[in-house]
Order: C-alpha cells, then sequence, then structure tokens
C-alpha cells in the first residue's frame, strides 16, 4: 500500500520480558524451525549462561502476536561446560537443514560456531579473516563484530555482516559505516570457509545488526540506531550482491570510489512508518513500535510477493525498554532485470540543414560543431508511435530543443522521430520523422522562421520535452521556455497558441515575462515531465524543479489539464523528490491514476548517484496534497543475467552481469503490458560521456522487467 511502508501487526505478550530463574530476557535473534515454532539467541552478559529458547508463535488473523516460551537449551563448549557472557556474545543464529544444529555468531572473537540442538555442545568453528579480530590482535571495535549471521535456503552460503567498521574501512563523511559482510561458502553440517567480502554502507549513525539470506545474492538488512532523548531508528533494507566485486584486497573501503563496488540497498520499510498497533513505549521515541530491534526472520508467503516477516528486540536488561516480538506484512518482488537494449549512434545525422553553427567550433567528446544536418541528441520523450499501441518495435521518440539554449539552438529544427530497435543487433533504426511547425500562425510571439511558409519551429523557439497522445490522435507537447503546453495535430502542425501556467508562473526565458517581471522558475526547469490518462483525455504536466521561493525545495508540482475543455482544472499535487538537487525526468500512468516517474541526479558515469523509476498514486495523496511515493527500481543497479549489455566496448562503463544506466539525463519512461518498461536518455549532445569517458553518449534504449511494478 503507497503512503505505509508495511501493514504491521505487533503485541507484546504480558510476562514475555522475564523469563523465570534467568533474569531479564533477550531474544535479540530468530530462526524460524516451523510455521509457528523459532529458536530465539540472547546475548548474554557476565556469568550468565549462553541460552537459546525455543517459542511457540502465535499470529493468527483475529488473534493478536503471542510468543511463549516452550524450551530452553544452555550453549556448551566442546567440553560440555557451558559458555557464558565472559567467552560468547551471541549475536547471530542459523538454523541448519534438518534441524538438528546450529549456527551462531559471537561478538566476542567473532567466532562462527556450530551446535548440536541434543545437547547444545560445540560441534564445530570456522576460520575468520585475522583483520576482523577485536583490536588488538585485529582491526575490529569490541562490540562491533559479527552482529548477524544468515544462511542462503540452499544452506550453501553463509553471510556474516560486521555491525560497525573496521579500523580501516571507518565511517565517511556524511557518518556512514563503510562496512564488510562475510561470505562463506560450504555446506550443511560441513565446513565453511571465508569466499569473499562484499562492501556495505549503512545509513548515517546506523549500525548493521540483522541479515537474511533470500538466495541468488539477495539479502535483508537490519540497520539499527540509537539517539538519546529521541529514540531509535530501525529501517530494513533490500539488498543486492548482483555483480558486487570481492573486496578481500582492498585495505580500506574509504578509497572506493565505483559505486558499483558496494553492495545494492533499497529501503523496505522504516519502522517509524508503521501504524503503532497499540504498541506503548518506556522511553521517547518516534514511534511507540520502535525499541532496540536487533532480530529478523522471514516468515511463510501471505500470497502474492508477499512475505512474513518478524523482527525482535533486546532490551538490553534496561527496565526502560522492551523485549517485543513484532510481525510485518512485506513486499519482496524479484530483482529488474535487462531485456533488451538499442542503441543509437550520438553523430547519427538526419537530413535538414547544417545545425550547431552557434556552439563554439571546439571538439568535445571526440565531435566538433558544425554538424552536416540534424543530429538526435537523445530522446527527452518515447510514446508509442500510434495512440493506444503497446509495442516495443516501433516507437515516436522525440529529442529537446537541440543544444540546451535559446540562444545556442535556431539552427536545430524541432522534430519527434519515428524509430525502430532492433534488439537482436543492438542498433535503432530511424524510419522518418514529425516536424513540429505553425504555418497557421497560432504562435503570438516571434519565432526564428517567422516569415517563411511552413514556420518550421527551432530550439530558439521552445524547448519541448515531454510527449503525449490525446483521445482524438492529437500531440501534447510539454515544454519549458514558458512553461507552456503546445498543442498540435499529428501531423506536427500547430493548432492553438501555447497554453501557460493558470498560476503564472513562468521561466527567465518565457516570451510572456514583462520587462522588469521576475521568473518564478528558474531556467530549465518547466514541463519536463507529462503523463496523460489511459482514456487520452487528462494531461498531467509536471514542473521538473522547485519553484522560485518555494519554502519546500523538494516540491514538484503536479498539474492536472482537461483536453476536453482545453483548459487547467486548477487541482495540483505535490511530489516531493529525496533531496532538492534532484529532478523529475519523465511520467507516464501505470493504471488508473497511478503514475511511474524518473526521479534523478544530474551526474553521469561513476559520479551519478541517483537514477530511479518511482510510483506513485494521485487518489493516496495526504490531505496537504502530498503524494506516496514508492521506488520500483533503481537504474543504476539493474540484474543482465543473459548478458544483454554485453560484450562491453572498450572503456565501457556499467555493463555486465550488473547493468548501470549511468547516463545524466534520464528523461524518457513508457510502461508496456504487466511489469515490463522502457527507459531512454536525452545525451546532451555532445556534451555527455557517462558511458565511455572522452566519447559522446549514445542514444540508448533498454527494456527492462521490473517484478511487482503495478501491485
Amino acid at each position: 500500500m503507497l503512503g505505509r511502508r508495511v501493514p504491521a501487526r505487533v503485541h507484546r505478550q504480558p510476562g514475555q520480558d522475564h523469563v523465570p530463574g534467568h533474569g531479564r530476557g533477550r531474544s535479540v535473534r530468530l530462526a524460524l524451525t516451523g510455521p509457528s515454532r523459532a529458536l530465539a539467541l540472547t546475548d548474554n552478559i557476565g556469568t550468565t549462561p549462553a541460552r537459546l529458547y525455543d517459542l511457540a508463535i502465535g499470529s493468527g488473523r483475529k488473534q493478536p502476536l503471542s510468543a511463549e516460551v516452550r524450551g530452553m537449551t544452555t550453549l556448551r563448549r566442546p567440553d560440555g561446560t557451558p559458555y557464558t557472557g565472559a567467552d560468547f556474545d551471541g549475536e547471530g543464529l542459523v538454523v541448519e537443514r534438518g534441524g538438528r544444529s546450529v549456527l551462531a555468531s559471537s561478538e566476542t572473537e567473532p567466532s562462527i560456531r556450530r551446535f548440536r540442538l541434543s545437547d547444545g555442545r560445540q560441534v564445530a568453528e570456522f576460520g575468520v579473516p585475522d583483520r576482523f579480530r577485536v583490536t588488538p590482535a585485529g582491526q575490529a571495535a569490541v562490540n562491533q563484530t559479527f552482529e548477524s549471521l544468515a544462511a542462503t535456503p540452499d544452506g550453501r552460503v553463509l553471510y556474516a555482516g560486521m555491525e560497525g567498521p573496521l579500523s580501516a574501512d571507518g565511517r565517511d563523511a556524511a557518518g556512514r559505516g563503510l562496512q564488510r559482510i562475510l561470505k562463506y561458502e560450504g555446506r550443511p553440517g560441513g565446513v565453511y570457509a571465508p569466499a569473499a567480502q562484499y562492501a556495505y554502507r549503512t545509513d548515517a549513525g546506523l549500525g548493521l545488526v540483522e541479515l537474511v539470506a533470500l538466495g541468488d545474492g539477495q539479502l535483508l538488512a537490519l540497520e539499527r540506531g540509537f539517539t538519546a532523548g529521541v529514540g531509535n531508528t530501525v529501517r530494513v533494507y533490500r539488498v543486492s550482491a548482483t555483480g558486487a566485486p570481492d573486496v578481500s584486497g582492498v585495505e580500506s573501503l574509504a578509497t572506493l570510489t565505483d559505486p558499483r563496488a558496494w553492495l545494492g540497498k533499497q529501503l523496505l520499510v522504516d519502522l517509524v512508518d508503521c501504524p503503532p498497533s497499540g504498541a506503548t513505549a518506556k522511553q521517547p521515541q518516534p514511534n511507540p513500535l520502535l525499541d532496540n530491534i536487533e532480530g529478523m526472520a522471514l516468515g511463510g508467503r501471505l500470497g502474492g510477493d508477499r512475505r512474513a516477516l518478524y523482527l525482535v528486540s533486546d532490551d538490553n536488561n534496561n527496565a526502560a525498554q522492551t523485549t517485543r516480538v513484532y510481525a510485518l506484512s512485506v513486499r519482496l518482488p524479484g530483482e529488474a532485470r535487462l531485456t533488451a537494449r538499442a542503441l543509437l549512434s550520438a553523430t547519427d545525422y538526419q537530413p535538414g540543414p547544417v545545425s550547431g553553427t552557434q556552439l563554439p567550433p571546439t571538439t568535445v567528446n571526440g565531435v566538433t560543431p558544425p554538424f552536416q544536418g540534424q543530429p538526435i541528441p537523445g530522446f527527452s520523450a518515447v510514446i508509442p508511435a500510434t495512440p493506444h499501441s503497446r509495442s516495443t518495435d516501433r516507437l515516436l521518440a522525440m529529442p529537446d530543443n537541440g543544444f540546451g539554449a535559446k540562444n545556442n539552438s535556431a539552427d536545430f529544427l524541432l522534430r519527434a522521430y519515428v524509430i525502430e530497435p532492433d534488439y537482436r543487433t543492438g542498433e535503432i533504426d530511424v524510419r522518418g520523422h514529425i516536424g513540429f511547425r505553425d504555418p497557421d500562425r497560432k504562435v503570438p510571439f516571434p519565432i526564428v522562421n517567422q516569415d517563411t511558409r511552413d514556420r518550421l519551429l527551432t530550439g530558439a523557439d521552445f524547448d519541448i520535452e515531454s510527449l503525449a497522445w490525446d483521445a482524438r490522435g492529437h500531440l501534447w507537447i510539454g515544454e519549458e521556455f514558458g512553461p507552456y503546453l503546445v498543442h498540435t495535430d499529428r501531423t506536427g502542425k500547430v493548432l492553438q497558441a501555447p497554453i501557460p501556467l493558470p498560476d503564472g508562473t513562468k521561466s527567465p526565458q518565457s516570451p510572456d515575462l514583462a520587462p522588469g517581471e521576475s521568473a518564478t522558475l528558474p531556467a530549465s526547469r518547466g514541463f519536463e515531465a507529462m503523463a496523460v490518462s489511459e482514456d487520452g483525455w487528462t494531461l498531467y504536466p509536471i514542473l521538473e524543479g522547485a519553484k522560485v521561493g518555494d519554502a519546500d525545495q523538494r516540491r514538484r508540482v503536479v498539474y492536472e489539464f482537461d483536453v476536453r475543455a482545453g483548459a487547467y482544472t486548477g487541482r495540483t499535487w505535490t511530489f516531493r523528490v529525496d533531496d532538492p538537487a534532484l529532478v523529475v525526468g519523465d511520467a507516464a500512468v501505470l493504471d488508473d491514476r497511478k503514475l511511474l516517474l524518473i526521479e534523478r541526479d544530474n551526474d553521469m558515469g561513476p559520479s551519478a548517484r541517483i537514477k530511479r523509476l518511482v510510483v506513485t498514486d494521485l487518489d493516496a495523496a495526504g490531505q496537504d496534497g502530498v503524494l506516496p511515493r514508492r521506488t520500483a527500481v533503481d537504474l543504476l543497479r539493474i540484474a543482465d543475467p543473459k548478458g544483454v549489455s554485453t560484450p562491453a566496448r572498450p572503456g565501457e562503463y556499467g555493463v555486465g552481469p550488473l547493468f548501470s544506466f549511468p547516463l545524466q539525463s534520464v528523461e524518457s519512461v513508457l510502461p508496456l503490458h504487466g511489469d515490463r518498461v522502457v527507459v531512454a536518455n536525452d545525451n546532451n549532445f555532445p556534451g555527455n560521456d557517462g558511458r565511455i569517458p572522452g566519447r559522446a553518449d549514445d542514444t540508448e534504449v533498454i527494456v527492462i522487467d521490473v517484478p511487482g511494478l503495478r501491485d
């Protein structure tokens, strides 16, 4: 459900904070052994014996969640004497296949040991690389080592996560932990040995306290922190090791510069956003649900791609805290996958007059102006070649105003090209174009080709960015100089005067800006994005950036335009980007009034950090008009299991098992049937070189499969 990260039912069973004869309960690790049974490991202190509890978990639909202790096993050394807090700080727990033994990690050394469940006796211990030993023997800090331990469903891979960073790794300037997750390989009941290390970056001030291994390099990670007087922060992330390199040989993770060297992570749930479900807190908390949550276990399937997820808190033997078991419902769709890719050469010039004559005659990324014809500087919009089509084989793709400014694009003709991507050869064929023109003189201000018969429109007249078919088969263009909506017939002929915003929003390039009047929208922050309703009668143009003087610089205004009435309805929504520097690159309707948007930064290549698709729902806005949001896919981390992006060209960045779309201006999105989506880039010809340094970026059209896209 948009607007809530997850639905959750939470209950603290009376009496479960205290286990008679064993002091206050500290059930900090959960491992499910059946639909309603689990083992819980305590992180013991002092002379208290290390213990493993057998829990019965009740979670009927009409009954509150409950946890009842049914038994206890003391964990013992090989000689049969109990481990205590002096030499064993149990943190990670795995029940091995067959249910006869468990693996437990301890932070004390650290260590990973196997124990028999029949008598709790240790029967094996596995090696730990020397640098992970607690100082002074190694680089790990006290109480910051193997806080988490997880096994893949087949038991052949273990993951041991460091709660904090090694001294050589540290935290970055933002306070994020630069941590390592160790990968062990072996078999259930047999020997496990270190096989790789992965780089994992926590959120600022948080530690990595638990892992769940989903298989195929996919994990869940639990991060937790505490601020005195404020309370806890608890977040669960979906983590991907697809294409991640082994960093065993990297002395300091602080030296990593390529974001692809880190494990990918996407927020699954921030517990502060969950409904309190009747929980109470004994100390200040931003949500009474929150406490020192350290344990996590994945439960059964709930239908579709939903799973039960159990969490458990550790009371730290503190009367102000609570040992509590939580049950949540979470969506765990599969990884986004690249299914097709085709490229159009950056220097594939189309028929037309020489262009780029207003650019400096200097070589940029191997290209020197002027250009012998009309370049295609990428695509700012990609829509079906004909109204209502869902085919990826034939598309209508529109570049923007050419070279980025009014004063350098007078010789660039505004067009939308009919293209046919050939995904077998990886090339794009251009089959023709629609030329935008104003022969009937509907545009009320002077244009470059003012006195010609056809009055072909140029990049000095409009900065066209978004495109949509309406129900009649007419085209609507969202542009940035006004910003305006421009209405044309299917041949590109302007049918009426450009339509400005009724609220008076104007950019510095607006022809409507009166002498002495100040712009209310920064340059190049107009209608970069525009969606159209499924019936073709409503447009949703969206400002790329924030208005001048808006106190909320994360606000991107979504407008509503009635095509029948030819006017704005007066209704607006607020879409909030994650950071004021981010922009909305494009938008499309998914179903009914759900929108799929591009949210991106302005960087490229290894410097790119945010290129993502986000789902929102116009009908789920808050009372303040703010829209909910759910990240559907990180475009910098797309699995390519079939090698669609290979072989790599010399120096090519972002291809291989982990495919990235690290191009500066990701500006086109087109949902297809089911979970498939087309994405394309504007290459800002010839200025971008995000794929191959020193070489002008080609235009790329990719098709990705995004499981759960329409949920």
